[in-house]
């Protein structure tokens, strides 16, 4: 059993964990920061080959605390220890939110709901639409099924609802996927299902093919023979802990790059990072090939501003020396609105166990053929204005004209892909609870530090209800599920409306009134990504195809910063692909296969 030291200064590190990792040199192959889906898959694959890796992970190991563990157990992590919660800047109606991620072992695989559903394969195809070329459906397909161990449902599983396509999904994956011991076994499914087909909403078997539509019951990130979560750490890590040649760091923050002499062609070029331990001492650790960055979209852009990776005006008013002037970092912020429904059950009952249903409505079933294509048109002619505006709060970052270009695929995807405008999640416990969001919001915010000193909180602002058609889908979807539960089967076993209520909401109600209702009880969805965009550098993007900084030669970003573009299901399964292929493609630049 090896010892924890933090090298050079060689003290131990407390550990939540039986499990322990050694740093045993100040200096690596690869150094990655941050212990998340994105971290961890790319440590694993790394020291698959001779290399060495450390992963430095700001939180600790989580591996026997059930508030990680325990896949009944979804909320207990948050606003603890375990959880960054970062704070927002005051949004457009004053209201300031926590921003939860993980500070844990898996970072937020660790502590969220362990959904897993994929994207539309017209989603990912947008990528490389917009200049990233390789990244289509068609070649992630691979890594998606190369992260997953799928395992199938049981009987007792089946009759809860579970099913599912063979073949989309991976037999021998680090991830296991599947249906918990608890899945819910109740007579509220058979009624949804069908009310949900009479206005038009197809079953789906399984959603993880490509194309989402439909009512579904979706399986969970879960260890099915263990009924424990399925974590990155689980999936990654700790299985492979006894690899001499990778090692974690606990309770670590990086607090920035360090660089060396530019290379012959003027790349930057980063020989390792600068880390506080639990003590606040600072010391280096060197990286002779690359510095993977997988911080999380809330912490990496910031890293790497700290760095002098960044806009230099702003990098300038904090004193941070610019190294590569990079104005994208920090924009492009993109995360969803989230509202809740709720009916009472018949004669108060309770339900009990793990109700994974969903469904994925677009925009024609939500407004109809003839408002749908109403709403397209203004939409689109609002477009131009939005781009105007991100481009003006981003400092041209990315300039109008492209920005409009971006705003027009999304655009495309919804109206004329018609993927899913919205996911609606229906739990069931003491009343029918429902929570749903507007999958593809056009608003964009951003996250830049306010201060040199990585303790400093960042300013994040998101700019909810930026754009109209963002409150607009809330409402739509809203009273598409006052609709729902007055339907068939449905409305014979849903009792009164508890959450807004008729007395908050008539039947009769406005646009504006659904309006004023949604912006008193919405939440972050805590879906952030694309503030480290991956797109071309002459567009404002921050990082290439292969995932490298730009103006650098050996820093990468490996998680949900690089995105372009929402996906219309749960982030992480993509974030698994996600590095699943960039470790291909840094062991192919390295040589190494």
């Amino acid at each position: 059993m090896r010892t924890p030291l933090y090298a050079p200064l060689v003290f131990t590190l407390a550990v939540a964990s039986p499990l322990r990792s050694t740093v045993e040199s100040s200096t690596y192959d690869y150094i990655v920061v941050g212990g998340g889906a994105g971290g961890l898959v790319v440590a694993n694959r790394l020291s698959e080959t001779n290399a060495t890796v450390l992963v430095i992970e700001a939180g600790g190991s989580g591996y026997d605390n059930p508030n990680v563990t325990a896949p009944d157990g979804y909320g207990r992590a948050l606003n603890t220890a375990l959880d960054w919660s970062y704070p927002t800047v005051a949004q457009k109606d004053g209201s300031v939110h926590a921003m939860h991620a993980g500070k844990v072992l898996g970072g937020s695989t660790a502590i969220n709901g362990m959904s897993f559903t994929r994207a539309e394969a017209s989603q990912i195809d947008a990528w490389e639409q917009i200049g990233n070329e390789g990244w289509n459906w068609q070649n992630l397909w691979q890594y998606y099924l190369k992260s997953e161990h799928y395992q199938p449902p049981g009987l007792e599983q089946i009759q809860g609802g579970a099913a599912y396509d063979a073949s989309f999904h991976g037999e021998k994956g680090n991830l296991r996927v599947g249906y918990p011991s608890a899945q819910a076994i109740d007579d509220f499914l058979a009624p949804l299902n069908a009310s949900y087909q009479e206005l038009g909403i197809p079953y789906s078997e399984d959603v993880s093919g490509g194309a989402m539509r439909g009512f579904n019951v979706f399986p969970m990130m879960v260890d099915v023979e263990e009924n424990i979560r399925s974590d990155a750490a689980r999936a990654y890590y700790f299985p492979f802990q006894s690899r001499s040649n990778l090692d974690v760091l606990y309770d670590t923050s990086v607090n920035r790059i360090i660089w060396g002499e530019d290379d012959s062609e003027g790349n930057t070029v980063a020989t390792g990072v600068e880390a506080s331990g639990p003590n606040a001492t600072a010391s280096t650790f060197h990286a002779t090939k690359e510095i993977i960055v997988a911080a999380g979209a809330l912490k990496s852009p910031a890293i790497l501003e700290l760095s002098g990776i960044g806009n230099s005006d702003i990098l300038s008013k904090v004193n941070v020396t610019s190294k590569v002037h990079l104005p994208g970092v920090g924009e492009n912020l993109i995360d969803q609105i989230n509202n809740g429904i709720y009916y009472a059950t018949p004669n108060n009952k309770t339900y009990k166990g793990l109700a994974n249903y969903v469904s994925y409505p677009n925009v024609t079933d939500i407004y109809g053929a003839e408002a749908a294509a109403a709403l397209a048109s203004s939409v689109r002619d609002a477009l131009p204005a939005l781009a105007a505006e991100i481009a003006a709060q981003n400092n041209n970052a990315t300039n109008a004209s492209t920005l409009l270009g971006l705003l027009q695929v999304q655009h495309s995807l919804l109206f004329n892909a018609q993927v899913p405008i919205a996911e609606i999640l229906h739990v069931p416990a003491q009343h029918f609870g429902s929570e749903y969001w507007g999958t593809l919001p056009f608003a964009r915010g951003n996250i830049h530090i306010t201060s040199s000193d990585p303790n400093t909180p960042t300013a994040i602002n998101p700019k909810y209800f930026m754009f109209d058609f963002d409150l607009e889908v809330q409402v739509g979807v809203a009273k598409f599920f006052r609709r729902l539960f007055a339907t068939g089967e449905l409305s014979k076993i849903a009792g009164e409306e508890l959450q807004p209520g008729t007395a908050i909401v008539a039947d009769s109600a406005s646009n504006d009134v659904w309006a004023d209702w949604v912006k008193d009880s919405w939440r972050p969805n805590f879906h952030v990504m694309s503030t480290a965009i991956m797109m071309p550098r002459e567009m404002g993007g921050v990082v290439s195809e292969r995932l490298r900084v730009y103006g650098t030669k050996n820093v990468r970003v490996v998680d949900a910063s690089v995105a372009p573009f929402q996906v219309c299901g749960h982030l992480t399964s993509t974030i698994y692909a996600i590095a699943e292929r960039a470790s291909d493609l840094i062991k192919e630049d390295a040589g190494v296969y």
